[in-house]
């Protein structure tokens, strides 16, 4: 999976930074850069990147009203060294505001969002893998290797079969909605597990096939009855 982007900037640099920091996150392919808007607002009319890193203070359109006839598509991050345009700028759904000069960690936060946002879009039902960000990488597992998920705080541990466990920043509920509904269960408010690698159950304990044994929680008491169901 690839996260395509374009940098918009009339201070050449600003383009370095950008693409340097950029090179962390295999996902990231740059399609271009510009160094003023009306080549920019041209070639957005035949291509829409996936992420917009946007200058605002630029002598021939501004950044903001570039924006608006933009319009919904793009994801957008400012980037300008003048924080008095911060407000219009969340006004315009901007996915972050980066003041410069940008620090790497500043970067980073800003991409966190990006892949959050591109987590929240809808899931496919019947897909056959799910898609997260783990490391400055978009991974793609296939549902089929995973055993069970843990969920660790804000952070999701998806265990699987043929490599290390997983790490990524995503709730259990969104989890959920991106795995199949008859393949996978939620047992606890920590747990969720392939139905298929479940060895038994007994006394409000799962038996995995991996041989862990996760508790059932008083919420899920349901699932033990119909698993248990032929």
């Amino acid at each position: 999976m690839e996260i395509k982007y374009i940098v918009i900037d009339d201070e050449p640099p600003a383009h370095h930074v950008i693409t340097t920091y950029a090179q962390r996150f295999p996902a990231m392919q740059l399609l271009q850069t510009f160094d003023d808007g009306i080549a920019a607002a041209d070639w957005l009319r035949h291509s829409q990147p996936d992420v917009i890193f946007l200058d605002i203070n630029m002598p021939d359109i501004s950044g903001l009203e570039l924006a608006h006839a933009i319009g919904k598509g793009p994801m957008i991050i400012f980037t300008t060294a003048y924080k008095q345009y911060a407000f219009e700028g969340f006004e315009l759904n901007a996915v972050d505001y980066l003041l410069k000069p940008v620090s790497q960690e500043r970067f980073e936060r800003a991409m966190e969002k990006v892949f959050s946002l591109m987590q929240q879009q809808p899931a496919e039902k019947e897909t056959d893998h799910i898609v997260v960000h783990s490391s400055y990488q978009v991974l793609k597992i296939n549902t089929h290797r995973i055993k069970y998920i843990e969920s660790l705080k804000d952070y999701l541990r998806i265990h699987l079969h043929d490599a290390p466990p997983v790490m990524t920043l995503m709730t259990m509920k969104k989890m959920m909605t991106c795995l199949p509904a008859d393949k996978f269960s939620r047992i606890h408010r920590s747990f969720i597990v392939a139905v298929r690698e479940i060895r038994s159950i007994s006394n409000r304990r799962v038996k995995m096939n991996c041989g862990m044994i996760l508790p059932v929680g008083d919420s899920y008491i349901q699932f033990m009855k119909e698993w248990k169901q032929p």
